[in-house]
C-alpha cells in the first residue's frame, strides 16, 4: 500500500489558553473573521503547513489570531470526528497553556476580528467542535491540579500560599482545607521563599516562587482535594 492509496486530511492546531482573572478561571478566545462560523467565537488555531511542525504552527496560529507569543505550550489530545469541519475531513492537534493574566496582552491579529478573554462558566456558542475541546480541556486540567503542583503557572511572581490556594479552589470549584492544602504543596518542593511579605491588613503573609530547579509533576498520587 503507498501513501497515495488514501486520500489526505487536513491538520490543523488549536490552542487553549487559560488564566486567573478577577477571581475567575478565564480562556483565550477570537471572533472569526472568515466562513465558516464567520463572526462566531472560536479557540486560536490554523492549518499546518507542510513544512512545520504541529508546534511551530500552534504558536504561528497564536500570534496571527491572537497577537500572543512566546508561551510555552503541552500537546492536549488530537480530535478527529470525520463532520467536525464542513469544508471537508480535518484532524486537529490541540495544546493548552496555563499562564498568569499579566504576562499577555491579547489582542485580534490578521486572522480574526476580535479577541478576548471570556469565563469558562459562562462561555458564547463556540465554532466546530470547539465546546467539546474546551471542556476536555478544562478536565485534563483539573486532573493536573488536583495530581500535580502547577497551580503556581497561573500566577505572577511573586504569590502568598492564600493566593495560590484560591486558584486551586477556583479552578477545582470547591473549598481547601487551609492546613492541609500548605502542607501538601511545600511538601510536593516546587516552591520557595521569596524573602519578602505582602503586607496589607491583618498579619504580613509570606511570598513565594517557583523553583527554577523544581520538577512540577507529581506521579501516582493525588494532592487536591
Amino acid at each position: 500500500m503507498s501513501p497515495k492509496d488514501y486520500p489526505r486530511p487536513s491538520v490543523t492546531t488549536d490552542v487553549i489558553i487559560f488564566t486567573l482573572r478577577g477571581g475567575d478561571l478565564q480562556v483565550l478566545l477570537i471572533r472569526r473573521k472568515r466562513p465558516p462560523f464567520q463572526g462566531v467565537w472560536a479557540i486560536p488555531g490554523g492549518f499546518v503547513g507542510i513544512d512545520e511542525s504541529l508546534e511551530e504552527a500552534a504558536l504561528r496560529e497564536l500570534e496571527e489570531e491572537a497577537g500572543v507569543r512566546d508561551v510555552y505550550l503541552e500537546q492536549l489530545y488530537t480530535f478527529g470526528d470525520p463532520g467536525r469541519d464542513p469544508r471537508g475531513r480535518t484532524i486537529t492537534v490541540a495544546y493548552f497553556a496555563l499562564v498568569p493574566a499579566t504576562d499577555i496582552d491579547p489582542h485580534a491579529g490578521s486572522d480574526a476580528a476580535e479577541a478576548r478573554w471570556w469565563s469558562v462558566h459562562r462561555l458564547p456558542p463556540l465554532a466546530f467542535d470547539h465546546a467539546e475541546v474546551l471542556a476536555y480541556a478544562l478536565q485534563r486540567l483539573r486532573y493536573k491540579l488536583e495530581y500535580t503542583a502547577v497551580g503556581f503557572e497561573l500566577l505572577p511572581e511573586p504569590f502568598t500560599l492564600s493566593e495560590l490556594q484560591a486558584a486551586y479552589e477556583v479552578i477545582l470549584r470547591e473549598t481547601l482545607d487551609k492546613r492541609n492544602f500548605r502542607r501538601k504543596i511545600l511538601s510536593a518542593d516546587v516552591i520557595e521563599e521569596a524573602g519578602a511579605y505582602r503586607t496589607g491588613e491583618g498579619r504580613p503573609a509570606k511570598l513565594y516562587r517557583f523553583r527554577d530547579d523544581a520538577v512540577a509533576e507529581v506521579k501516582a498520587r493525588r494532592l487536591f482535594p
